[in-house]
């Protein structure tokens, strides 16, 4: 699948099979993520690797609008790192941990698989549950939880594009 295929078939996939994700496909994903741009290369980031199925219920308990953790094969946790991103703000790594996070919904689309990925930042209350389920450190921010598994092929793509958000040089 090229470039262009996978972001215009990117979708939002919450059904999932229950089936494992292969391993091989699983480390390509995280080399997607660490792939993608961050302010001056600073790469403020660490990923969670989560494929225990106890692991991913406690998720989708715990979780709002995470209840296709249970059937997912595999989550994967962006976590940012202030302390290591452009100008030590918060700010930057959050927008490149962003980044990282979109790069790997690209790349589960390009596989054939299927991903959603949930908010875990800015909430507090979310924050500290996924801190505390996966013992992150206070100084790391846990931004999202993307699940990640074998679509059944119950959700498609939409077409998004809207030219009356486009603006030509001025507003």
């Amino acid at each position: 699948m090229d470039a262009l295929e996978a972001i215009f078939n990117r979708k939002s996939v919450r059904n999932f099979t229950g089936e494992d994700v292969p391993d091989d496909k699983l480390q390509i994903l995280l080399r997607a993520g660490m792939s993608a741009p961050s302010a001056v290369n600073m790469q403020p980031w660490e990923f969670i690797l989560i494929k225990d199925k106890g692991t991913l219920q406690a998720m989708a308990d715990n979780l709002p609008y995470a209840a296709m953790m249970q059937k997912a094969g595999a989550c994967i946790v962006v976590c940012a790192i202030p302390e290591l991103a452009h100008r030590k703000l918060k700010e930057y790594a959050i927008i490149d941990c962003t980044c990282a996070s979109e790069n790997i919904l690209i790349a589960v689309e390009a596989l054939g698989l299927g991903a959603v990925w949930s908010a875990v930042y800015p909430n507090i209350d979310r924050i500290e549950f996924v801190r505390k389920l996966l013992g992150i450190p206070r100084s790391i921010i846990p931004l999202n939880a993307i699940a990640i598994g074998i679509p059944t092929g119950e959700d498609q793509p939409k077409d998004k594009f809207k030219p009356e958000k486009i603006h030509y040089e001025k507003w």
